[in-house]
């Protein structure tokens, strides 16, 4: 046997809960659990100021932007500001008016920049998630520096919003980030992943971890790839497609739908409708739970414990 065809060692989990329809047993009956998730990482991208040898590049208004060396991009550094002084406080207000509770996945150096947003936040009772020290890729990032970062993160976050995270997001990972984030010890979940529609326990690392699905597709960064979404009807619609099969679905099993945003990105006027639509028409159904990360995770721990294998 090869070591390609020998799968008793092989690192992922291509099966997970398979045809089984595992029942999540949502509070009050509920068919399906709509999570938002705001990413706030305005301040936390690559900058010179910043201690980078580049700009930032991602995620932004400029298609095919490239990292510029040792100097400012003031086009990006604006860009990325809009989110910070205008998109954050446009979302922050829709989901208060709506009595809405969202999970806010914050970058740590971020929220140190602008303290008022973790207070605004904290007080409409929504969840501060870490989102780790600094929006950059931690794909070849040494495991220790990595583990520096997370460190500081979480002190970051604590002496920001007066209690460390209990949720963390990195993002961009690394090999290396879960096991990190386990071994850390008082994390309830993290959300790097994209493999299903329901919490589970990860058994791919050395410590029983349980992993809180993310979306990369109902998420408004398709707006800034190619041949993602070209206008907010798009994005309603994608959102609304989702979220009526996962609710038909939900008549037998139930299953979770997150919604990814961004400060910069549908803080704009021209998205952001998009965004408001979409909240209207999930709230005109019954048997929505509409929940923060940690609160699914925390019924997920109570409800499905983790259980060794025999």
């Amino acid at each position: 046997m090869t070591k390609e065809t020998d799968f008793s060692n092989y690192p992922r989990d291509l099966i997970g809960y398979g045809p089984a329809n595992l029942q999540a047993n949502w509070p009050d009956g509920a068919r399906i659990a709509v999570q938002f998730v705001i990413n706030y990482e305005e301040g936390g991208e690559n900058c010179i100021l910043h201690g980078d040898a580049a700009s930032e590049a991602f995620l932004s208004e400029i298609s095919n932007a490239d990292m510029r060396e040792d100097v400012r991009h003031m086009s990006m550094e604006s860009l990325y500001e809009y989110g910070s002084r205008v998109g954050v406080w446009r979302l922050f207000d829709l989901f208060k008016q709506n009595e809405i509770p969202v999970t806010v996945f914050a970058i740590a150096m971020a929220l140190q920049r602008n303290p008022a947003v973790a207070e605004a936040g904290l007080k409409n009772g929504f969840e501060f998630c870490s989102h780790g020290l600094r929006w950059i890729d931690y794909q070849y990032v040494p495991k220790e520096i990595e583990k520096e970062h997370l460190e500081q993160a979480i002190e970051i976050h604590q002496q920001v919003t007066g209690e460390r995270p209990l949720g963390w997001y990195t993002g961009r990972t690394s090999p290396n980030s879960r096991q990190l984030i386990a071994d850390e010890g008082g994390f309830l979940y993290d959300a790097d992943d994209y493999s299903d529609e329901l919490p589970f326990w990860s058994k791919m690392i050395d410590t029983p971890h349980l992993v809180v699905p993310y979306t990369l597709d109902a998420n408004d960064m398709r707006f800034m790839a190619v041949a993602g979404f070209g206008g907010g009807d798009q994005f309603y619609t994608y959102l609304k497609d989702s979220f009526d099969t996962l609710y038909d679905e939900g008549a037998t099993a139930p299953k979770m739908m997150s919604v990814g945003l961004h400060c910069r990105v549908v803080g704009r006027p021209g998205r952001f409708q998009a965004v408001k639509r979409f909240v209207e028409y999930a709230r005109s159904h019954s048997k929505v739970w509409f929940a923060r990360r940690i609160d699914i995770a925390r019924h997920w721990r109570e409800t499905h414990p983790y259980v060794a294998d025999s």
